[in-house]
This record gives C-alpha cells, structure tokens and sequence, in this order.
C-alpha cells in the first residue's frame, strides 16, 4: 500500500485545532489510538498511515486502487482485524464492509464460511495473496478453512466492488479482494495471542520476527491452533496453520519467500435443516451422519469429517529500477489434497464399482457404507508486473500464468454387505487440467489539473479439460478481452466525482459442467460516484448497473456434495446504490454507517412448473437482498479503552429464482459487542492487550443462508406432473462471546 495522509488524521487534525496547547496533547494521545483502531472500511478509499514499506507495496500494487482510480473498494488494514481476530475466519471480519453478506455452516464463524458482495457469491469474488490467485481453480470457491487464522498474519486487505480493475486469476463477477502478507519488521518482536469462547472455542497463536539482521535479512512466522465445537450440533473444527517468511532488503531490492498453510478436520454441519418446527425448537440439530442402525436406533456416523490440507509456497522479486519503475515477478506453488467422508444408507453396489451379492438365493443390490472422496491437486505459475510512475501518468503492465491438475476419486472404506470387489478400490478415478492466462496494461493519466482518465485492457486465456463420469469429456478453451475505462474528477480539495465502464467475461466452473451444458458468463458494470473528504466528514456515495448476459445464477439447490447448482440465465441486471461515511460526532466518538439499496432481476424468466414451461416475467435473483446496512459506533471514554457496537441489517432474500414464498429467507438485524484495552508496561513486555467480543448480544434468533429446490414428482397425481418446492436453512449462533489476551515482547 503506498503511504498517504491518513483521513481518520485529517479529522483528527482539524478537531483538536481549535483547543489549546495543553488539551490538544491530552486529545492527541487518546484520540490518536481510536483513529488507529478505525480501518478505512465502508467505502474508505484512503490508505493507512501505518508505515507500510514501499518495496512491500509492490506485491499488490498491480491489482490495488487509490482514491484517483474510478472504482468503489475498501481497505481494511491489521490495526482494525486485530480488535476481532479471537478465532473467526476473514469473511466474518468484514462482515460491515458495504454490500457484504456472511455465513457460517457451523453457525459461529469458524470452520466452514462464506461471503457474497452485491449479491454475488463466493465462486465471483477474485481472491489473491500478495497478487497470487487463490480461488479454486475448478470450483472458483474460496475455502477458508484451509488457512484458518490466516488473518493473524495480513498486513491489509482491499474488497474492490463491482468488476473492479485487471487481477489475475478467475475474472471477478461480484467484487475481488486482494490481501497483502505481513511486511518485514525493523527491529525483532514477538507475540503470544490466546484466546478463549462460547461452544468450547479457542485460539492459540505465536508470532515472531528476528528484525532485520546486517539491516538486510528477516526471518518471521507464526504457528496457530484453533478448535471449536460449533454451534450446530457436531459441528466442531480441529484447525492448524503456520506461516514462515524469509526477506533480503536492499536499497532498491525486495526478496520474498513464503511458506504458509494449513490442515483442517470439520465435522459436516452442510446439511442445514429442512424442518420448520426442528428450526424453532432444535436449531442446533445436525442431520449430518444420521443413520438406523440395525436394531433401529437412530445413530449418527461418528468420522463424518472434512479433512483437508493445504500448503503454499511464493518467492517474490520486486526491483526499483529507478525513481519511476518498479517491477515485481513472482512464482508460487500450492499443494491440495483431503478428503470427505461420509456415511451412506442404501446404496446402490453398481453406483460404487461392487458386485451384488446372493444370500439365501436372493440378490442383494444395496447396502449401507462408508465413502472417501478425495481431491489431490497442484496449482503453480508465475505473475508479473512493472510499474512507472511520472508526474502525469501511472501505468502497470503484468499479467501472470498458471495451471491446475487435479485428481478427484473416491474410495468405499466399509461396507454393511460384502462384496466380490476389494473395499478400498477407486470406485471412480477422474482428472482435470486447467491453464490460465492473461495479460493487463492499466493507467492512470492526469488530462488536466483536476481531471484524469483511467484505461484498463485485458486478454485472458483459459482452457480446461476434464474426464469426470460427473461432467463428461470437457474440453472447452476461452478467449476473453476485458476492457475497463473511467474518468475522476476533483471539484476540490474536498470533493470528487468518478465514472467508470468496465467488461468482464467469465468461464464455467466444474459444477457448471456436471449439470448441463453452461455458457461462458458475461458482464457490463457502470459505475457512478461521489467522494467527500472533509474535517469530520468522509462520505462516499456510489451508483452501479451491473447488466449480464448468461449469468450462471445459484438456483438455490445443492448437489450430493454440498456444491451450489448454478445455471445460465439469460439477460439479468443489478442496479444499486452504495453509501458510506466515517464522522466525527465528538473527539471521541466515531460513527461509520453503510447502506447498500439494490434492485436484483432475472429478465423473462422461464422456469417449467407442473410439467408446463412457463414465462414468470422478471423475478428476483438469488441470495439478493435489496437492502443492506452495517454501522460501527466507536467510543474511547479513557485512553486506550475502547467499546463498539457493531450492526448488520440484512433484508429480506429469495434463495431461488422463480419468487416462490416458500423460498424466503428472512431479514435478520445482529448487534455485536467490542472491547479492547491495551496497556503498555515499563518492562518484559512491550504491550499487553486484552479484548472482548459479543456476538448476537440481544440474543436473537435468525438465519443467514439456506437453500431451496424443486422437484417433478409425477407419482402422486399420475398422469399429471406436480412440482415440489423444499427448503433448508443454515440457522446461525445466539448471543455468544470470545475474549482474548494478546503479549508483544
């Protein structure tokens, strides 16, 4: 990130001009602290004043923005995540950026979590690690619970609305986010961090760093340990990572090795619950695991577990050829591979590569199991980008190359009935490649004093091939070119005006392919905003149309493994407008606001209802709530004592696309609780830090995600065809707590 005047000092400046010599000093110390706890999150467009050094910037400064870029993005840096880091995963912590929706599986942000930005969901949000991808390949998924704790060691992070600007990897159809690894340190530190909670949870990490040895050299790292029995029944996380960096720093050369990752074993709280009245009496019920045993007791499976491991290997070489260029190349590594495994009543011999039986003369076709289905992959590449900077113009060139191999195959560990085959044998073997390339030249260019023009052009290249009983023969190669333009102009000192085009073209994912034959996805954002940046006042206001052809939308159904179901559907748009500001009410009270208002619409959509395809007009798409609102009140009675409140408003959602009541998830309003106090002792330790958390704090009952499917069944009321509605809901933790102690030495 590169180093700018700080807005949160720009209020605090302007406030405590006004006293005298003695109180602005008092004020200075207490208030300087709240504005350092208050990331420009919610539409703050302004960078950290924290000192970020300059060859660490480079990593993400071909994907990153700034305030002259006419795009809409907020920044959240390590100074506001370490007020809530007690154990819950990235996407609950940005929880109250603007157009954010959350969710967690086991109901308490640890495990298994999700994040939708606009609407859009998870496989849309580009994600990258100092400007590596790190998507899924095949899936587009983000799984976090393969870095748990991973925040613990982020310098910062950005959340680009919309299209944004040309990232690598899989094209952002919602919003990308890019987050920047811990920079190397001066002097050396060290840090213990535990934290304890509701459902058993606890958090456990170490952190140090040798500083900079001959003023060139740093080895730092970080080791965690992070369980939780959820808030869903059998929903617990046995969750380990580390994180090691090696850096030289030269005067004008950065070098980077990293080694981080992460195992992960969950019990599968995916299920969700379908039964109203067990919603209201039972919420916390795992169906996962169920079976009759065989004298007819209900039993639950007791290793219907996710277990999954996953390490990453960068080595970064950033170059500042002179006072205008910089350059960074990049090599990165990931190694993947796990399991599920699952516990399956009835099946079918000849769906698992087994031999019926004959016992007493009859043929036995099904029994009860125990599958494995296993995914081992390799992801690797390289990214580049140079950098040159003049009094006029900011121009990057990069781009990057990757390829992914996969191998999914499944494997029958324990069978009821025995079988002629050999338990343990690949009941299916499939492999998928995927190559991934693309190219990018950005610039911002200063047309006149107060007016600048952005130009972004892309060419990406992907082609993926795969052989799986589930997708068949794939072998679709993919051209796209996504150009992007804007214009920024300042009205003053205070004040800013932006307007942006962008193009996205995106392509399939595998579950796409094992569900029909799908189309590449395409996407025209225009963008519309307005920045103020006054005294005691930061308000942003951003206006977008997001209009699609052949979105892959989220049907609302599942398949057999948990996978979202996604198909084309034709034309589609969202129109919105996003708000944001950070005000000053007093010196030490802080309010930051968001509220996104949108309009979501399938156009002419058909959907076949009792047999009959049928034109339901425009409907509402998916998991697209027109209205969202978070706020952040901040209040430092004494110094270094700081209390938040923190609200989330999520309105009322469809979970499919036909508008069937039946597929209504709720609006839910959660407040959570804030509290750190930090203090500095004249020996031992340089700080100690003790925090607290309360989510839910008025205790309320809701729920943030679910799912919804229809059916034909056409046995109930032969010959007709009548279509069935269902619908399963993720209900999610009531007032629950972590608390947390952190030693700096």
């Amino acid at each position: 990130m590169k180093t700018i005047i700080d807005y949160n000092s720009t209020v605090l400046g302007a406030t405590l001009q006004s006293r005298n010599i003695a109180k602005k000093r008092k004020l200075a110390i207490s208030t300087s602290i709240l504005f350092s706890l208050i990331s420009l999150h919610s539409f703050a467009q302004v960078k950290d004043t924290t000192a970020v050094n300059k060859l660490d910037e480079v990593l993400v400064s071909a994907v990153r923005v700034t305030t002259k870029t006419p795009v809409s993005f907020s920044n959240l840096d390590k100074k506001e995540i370490k007020y809530r880091n007690l154990g819950q995963d990235i996407p609950i912590l940005m929880n109250y950026l603007p157009s954010v929706v959350t969710t967690s599986d086991a109901g308490n942000g640890v495990g298994y979590t999700g994040i939708r930005v606009r609407g859009s969901d998870a496989t849309r949000v580009n994600v990258t690690i100092n400007g590596i991808p790190y998507n899924d390949s095949e899936s587009h998924g983000t799984f976090w619970v393969n870095m748990p704790d991973f925040a613990s060691s982020l310098e910062s992070l950005q959340l680009q609305r919309g299209v944004g600007t040309s990232t690598n990897g899989s094209g952002a159809f919602g919003a990308s986010l890019n987050m920047l690894t811990d920079s190397y340190a001066k002097e050396s530190t060290g840090e213990i961090s535990n934290s304890f909670g509701s459902f058993n949870t606890r958090k456990h990490t170490v952190k140090f760093s040798t500083g900079l040895l001959n003023d060139h050299f740093e080895l730092a790292g970080r080791v965690s340990a992070l369980k939780s029995d959820g808030y869903i029944d059998r929903a617990s996380s046995d969750l380990k990572s580390y994180f090691l960096q090696g850096t030289y720093v030269g005067k004008t050369t950065l070098i980077k090795a990293l080694a981080f990752g992460g195992t992960e074993k969950t019990y599968q709280s995916w299920n969700g619950l379908e039964d109203l009245d067990v919603l209201e009496n039972n919420r916390t019920f795992n169906t996962a695991g169920i079976y009759t045993d065989e004298a007819g007791n209900t039993r639950f499976y007791d290793n219907e577990t996710d277990n999954y491991q996953q390490d990453h290997y960068q080595l970064h070489w950033n170059e500042k050829l002179s006072n205008s260029w910089d350059t960074n190349l990049a090599f990165h590594y990931t190694r993947g591979k796990g399991y599920y495994e699952n516990y399956k009543e009835d099946a079918d011999f000849e769906d698992y590569a087994l031999t019926p039986i004959v016992i007493g003369g009859e043929t036995i076709n099904t029994t009860d199991l125990v599958r494995q289905k296993w995914l081992d992959n390799d992801f690797y590449g390289l990214t580049f980008s140079a950098n040159y900077k003049a009094d006029k113009i900011d121009f990057i060139i990069g781009g990057g190359y990757n390829k992914y191999e996969g191998n999914h195959y499944g494997n029958v560990i324990w069978a009821r009935y025995a079988s002629q085959s050999e338990l343990g044998d690949r009941y299916y073997n499939d492999d998928a490649t995927k190559t991934d390339g693309n190219i990018f030249a950005k610039a911002n260019y200063q047309i006149a004093d107060k007016l600048s023009l952005f130009g972004d052009l892309q060419l990406r290249n992907v082609h993926y091939k795969a052989n799986g009983a589930e997708t068949g023969i794939v072998n679709d190669n993919f051209n796209f070119f996504n150009p992007k333009a804007g214009l920024s102009f300042e009205i003053n000192t205070k004040n800013q005006l932006y307007a942006s085009y962008a193009r996205a073209n995106r392509e399939p994912n595998r579950t796409d392919y094992e569900n029909g034959t799908p189309k590449p996805e395409k996407l025209d954002d225009i963008e519309l905003g307005f920045r103020h940046n006054s005294a005691k006042i930061k308000l942003n206001a951003n206006t977008y149309l997001m209009y699609y052809k052949d979105q892959l939308i989220l049907t609302g159904a599942l398949d057999d493994v948990g996978a979202p179901i996604r198909k084309n559907s034709g034309d589609s748009y969202r129109i919105g407008i996003e708000l944001d500001a950070t005000v000053a009410i007093l010196d030490n009270l802080i309010i930051r606001p968001n509220v996104t208002i949108s309009n979501n619409k399938n156009k002419d959509f058909f959907f076949n209802r009792d047999g009959v395809l049928t034109n339901l007009g425009n409907t509402n798409i998916a998991y697209s709530p027109n209205f969202i609102a978070g706020n952040i009140i901040t209040f430092l009675p004494v110094t270094n004592f700081q209390v938040s409140l923190l609200s989330k408003f999520v309105g009322e959602q469809y979970m499919g696309n036909i508008d069937s009541d039946n597929s209504k998830l709720k609006s839910y309003f959660v407040n959570d609780i804030n509290v750190s106090y930090e203090f500095k002792p004249k020996s031992v330790f340089k700080s100690i830090m003790i925090t607290g958390l309360v989510n839910n704090v008025f205790d309320y009952k809701y729920v943030s995600n679910g799912y919804f499917y229809t059916y034909d069944d056409d046995y109930s009321n032969p010959p007709a065809v009548t279509t069935v509605e269902g619908a399963g809901y993720y209900p999610q933790a009531r007032i629950n707590f972590l608390v947390g102690l952190t030693l700096k030495f």
